[in-house]
């Protein structure tokens, strides 16, 4: 009889870790008020970190956690309802969205930021320059050694590190050099954008894949502290173009070719804090705060100036 009693104690334990327990709901929040739960792409953690910070000071009534994870668990935390609203680098995929439809859900995902892929290389490494075409065989194998990209090299193996096996950065490549080909045994992933920036800084044969955001805000120290770290490598789109760092002109001009959109998105269809937050960082304020962070924001905020004769 004890054996049942434990039993189905532990069963009812386990049914009440699940992130939604189902039921009817009772909502305490509103847009400005109230308390939610957030994840946030990893590579985005400098930016949002400031974005709760000032929403929190303007509405001292409402509380937001954030976790700063993977893509791949962000989206996970979504569909679960371990949260209400993602920050990821892509829009929701068609059967993604199919998957919430079956659940009566339909998430809304708003633009809020252009942003970049940016490759980095140790600070005595003389490879400052690769174009697409370069980049693509660096990832598939094909050019393993410095010396195969730039004859005067002596950094030796190229080493490609990313900050994720599950990250947006690792997918991102994948998808758009390799056609979704699996990268070659020269790249492998630590644990995070830090991580990489200080493998980076370690090794001198090594390529870093991080997140521009973490070294794009000129106003950051922890920022301005890791570009002291590594330099940035331009990038052209084929042999004998210019080449382009990821800077904010050349992210919103398409120069740099390795851009891509940032999005909130926001299972929360109602006027909870959730969609307050998103309208926030959608706004003006919002938007000023992801232009100062170094991105490219999706709506460019405007000044009114009066002259007066």
């Amino acid at each position: 009889m004890k054996k049942v009693f434990y039993s189905t104690l532990l069963i009812l334990f386990i049914s009440l870790l699940g992130c939604d327990s189902g039921g009817p709901k009772q909502f305490t929040d509103t847009t400005t008020s109230g308390k939610v739960s957030i994840v946030v792409d990893e590579s985005y953690s400098l930016l949002f970190d400031s974005q709760i910070y000032t929403f929190q000071k303007l509405y001292k009534r409402g509380s937001i956690h954030a976790s700063y994870l993977p893509e791949q668990e962000a989206l996970s935390a979504l569909m679960k309802d371990c949260c209400k609203v993602i920050v990821i680098n892509r829009d929701l995929s068609s059967d993604e969205r199919l998957q919430f439809k079956k659940n009566n859900l339909y998430p809304i995902s708003t633009k809020i930021a252009e942003d970049a892929v940016a490759l980095i290389v140790n600070n005595e490494n003389i490879n400052l320059q690769l174009s697409l075409a370069q980049l693509k065989s660096i990832l598939l194998g094909k050019d393993s050694l410095w010396k195969q990209v730039n004859p005067e090299s002596q950094e030796g193996r190229i080493n490609v590190v990313f900050d994720n096996n599950n990250s947006a950065n690792e997918r991102y490549l994948r998808e758009v050099l390799l056609d979704n080909q699996p990268y070659q045994k020269n790249c492998f992933a630590v644990k995070s954008n830090p991580e990489v920036i200080n493998y980076v800084n370690t090794h001198k044969n090594a390529l870093g894949v991080i997140s521009v955001n973490w070294i794009s805000d000129q106003d950051d120290t922890l920022s301005q502290r890791f570009l002291t770290k590594v330099k940035v490598v331009g990038i052209s789109k084929s042999e004998g173009l210019d080449f382009y760092k990821p800077y904010q002109a050349y992210i919103k001009t398409k120069e740099y070719p390795l851009c891509r959109d940032v999005y909130m998105i926001n299972r929360q269809t109602r006027a909870g804090l959730g969609t307050g937050f998103v309208s926030f960082v959608a706004g003006e304020k919002g938007q000023r705060m992801i232009l100062k962070s170094g991105l490219v924001p999706a709506t460019i905020p405007s000044r009114i100036v009066e002259i007066k004769n």
